[in-house]
């Protein structure tokens, strides 16, 4: 499985309304997110889904996307302040080696997880962090593209969620993706 990060610059292809098409933010999501929760999305690029996670959480709510590139996290800035969102977005520079969410111990309703995990050096890590981020009973939802992420890798995406102490929970129908729904035991 490669270990490549998605180029700063694909982050204009993925905010393209066929995406929106295919993968409609607002309604894969509406399911998990309500307002006044706090979410984080590590990997946000330009905030394909943070502009509606945001939106979703309203006045009350709170947006963690922390991303190692700093040209996406300008970019989803920018998008923030046009959107009306940027005080419900708190957007943040990562390191390869850490999400950099410390901070969040335990505060975290929900977490999205779409199409990165594949290029991180540590799965383990990564799930780790991200449970020690979570609420009890908080939700993961976890996506990675099948062009990407082949089954055998998606399934040790699984068994390294498990080792962090987040169990499936569900297993929604995510187009051209496999998906699953986390939750923090």
């Amino acid at each position: 499985m490669s270990h490549r990060v998605c180029p700063w610059w694909i982050g204009y292809l993925l905010l393209s309304p066929v995406r929106r098409w295919m993968q409609d933010p607002v309604e894969l999501l509406r399911p998990y997110v309500n307002p006044g929760i706090t979410v984080l999305e590590p990997g946000p690029g330009m905030g394909f889904f943070t502009i509606p996670l945001a939106q979703l959480v309203g006045d009350s709510g709170r947006v963690i996307a922390v991303d190692v590139q700093p040209k996406m996290i300008a970019a989803l800035k920018r998008r923030a302040g046009k959107f009306n969102v940027a005080e419900r977005v708190d957007a943040r520079v990562t390191s390869a080696q850490s999400l950099g969410v410390d901070d969040l111990a335990g505060r975290v309703d929900f977490a999205l997880a779409f199409a990165m995990v594949h290029e991180l050096p540590s799965a383990s890590r990564f799930f780790q962090e991200v449970s020690r981020a979570l609420k009890p009973n908080a939700l993961l939802l976890l996506a990675e593209p099948r062009g990407h992420v082949n089954d055998a890798d998606f399934a040790g995406e699984l068994a390294a969620a498990a080792g962090a102490g987040l169990e499936v929970k569900a297993r929604p129908e995510i187009r051209r993706s496999h998906a699953a729904v986390l939750t923090k035991r």
